[in-house]
């Protein structure tokens, strides 16, 4: 059986963690090829290669994944 990677999960500074409402996400790139993202409220963690995470980051910059009212 492979052994589960040891991620090292941080918080963005511009979230709001607040234990009544833990709505957040933590990122991990520590893990060579890889990139983790875990939801504070669950901690389910979805993984991602680090070219994935790239051309993710790169549509985020450019607003493709922007919200509209």
């Amino acid at each position: 059986m492979a052994k589960t990677p040891a991620y090292e999960f941080r918080t963005s500074s511009t979230c709001q963690y607040n234990n009544n409402d833990p709505r957040c996400v933590a990122v991990a790139t520590n893990v060579p090829g890889k990139v983790a993202v875990r939801s504070t409220a669950t901690g389910r963690t979805v993984e991602f290669t680090a070219e994935e995470w790239t051309d993710f980051l790169g549509g985020a910059k450019l607003g493709e994944f922007d919200v509209t009212a």
